[in-house]
């Protein structure tokens, strides 16, 4: 469950009108926090990403899944059942079994994906995508 003060933070910023992902960067930041802290870790710092972002939709942040060719099948199931999760709006109870097998299993991956380095390597390489990305059309 994301903190209140990151969904504050979020509907802020829609209130303001920014891009929904914008608002799904705070969840995002968010999580980079708790593996700087140490609540977990994550394989990856695009697992961290991908952890903030189904949080966002699950919060109910407008943030469409991505489209075919963006990500694969299996990244996008998954995105699309937190939107809708997200947008129905009916809160179901988390299974306790999964929640705490999710978690324990976080708590061994490594706190290394939210290093300086690391964030610095991923924004690279983003950017280095969407030039090409941009260059190809």
């Amino acid at each position: 469950m994301p903190e209140r003060k990151t969904i504050e933070r979020a509907r802020k910023d829609k209130r303001e009108g920014k891009a929904p992902s914008t608002q799904a960067g705070e969840f995002v930041h968010e999580e980079i926090e708790h593996i700087r802290e140490g609540k977990h870790g994550a394989r990856s710092t695009k697992q961290a990403i991908a952890i903030g972002l189904s949080k966002a939709r699950r919060a109910g942040v407008k943030l469409k899944p991505p489209k075919r060719g963006q990500a694969s099948a299996r990244t996008r199931k998954s995105a699309a059942r937190a939107y809708r999760a997200g947008q129905s709006g009916a809160q179901r109870k988390p299974s306790a079994k999964r929640s705490r097998a999710t978690s324990r299993a976080l708590k061994r991956e490594p706190r290394r994906a939210a290093s300086k380095k690391a964030l610095s390597t991923q924004a690279r390489r983003a950017a280095a995508r969407r030039r090409r990305q941009r260059a190809s059309a």
